[in-house]
């Protein structure tokens, strides 16, 4: 038995001897493969560097002017409670301009009314300058105002 026996630990030290070297085998193929992974990321960051300084605007900063006044942004991010507040407020505010009787009776000279109201007065001044273009895209509002007006008096009958 001691012939038997001896055969047997023969095969389980090759055994053993081929597992650990399947292992270290598969080991070196992961460090491998990670070492390839970490190139290309450092390939890819320098790339998106290189593009990022390829679009780099900073220099055109100095010639342009500075705003007049800080952009305010109201809310850069949503919770559900503000955005349920937002809702009600411009729901309100919709059913306010719906039910004004200038809006009724012509929207789109109340649209424009507000504008004049709201915008800055160097927009108007802009508006002045442009001349006659401003007066042809009044005739084509005039004309859509007719023809829809005719084509609801038809709906009306």
């Amino acid at each position: 038995m001691t012939g038997s026996s001896k055969k047997h630990d023969l095969k389980s030290k090759q055994k053993l001897e081929k597992k650990i070297s399947f292992y270290t085998k598969v080991k070196d193929a992961v460090t491998s493969l990670n070492a390839k992974k970490t190139v290309s990321k450092k390939n890819k960051q320098s790339r998106r560097q290189k593009k990022l300084k390829a679009y780099d605007l900073s220099a055109l900063s100095e010639f342009l002017p500075e705003p007049a006044a800080p952009e305010q942004k109201t809310e850069a991010k949503l919770n559900c409670k503000s955005r349920q507040t937002l809702v009600v407020q411009e729901s309100a505010h919709l059913k306010a301009v719906l039910d004004n009787p200038q809006f009724q009776l012509d929207p789109f000279a109340a649209i424009h009314q507000h504008l004049l109201a709201t915008q800055p007065p160097a927009a108007a001044k802009k508006d002045d300058a442009a001349g006659k273009q401003g007066k042809v895209s009044k005739d084509k509002k005039s004309r859509r105002k007719k023809g829809t007006s005719s084509i609801s008096q038809a709906m009306d009958i």
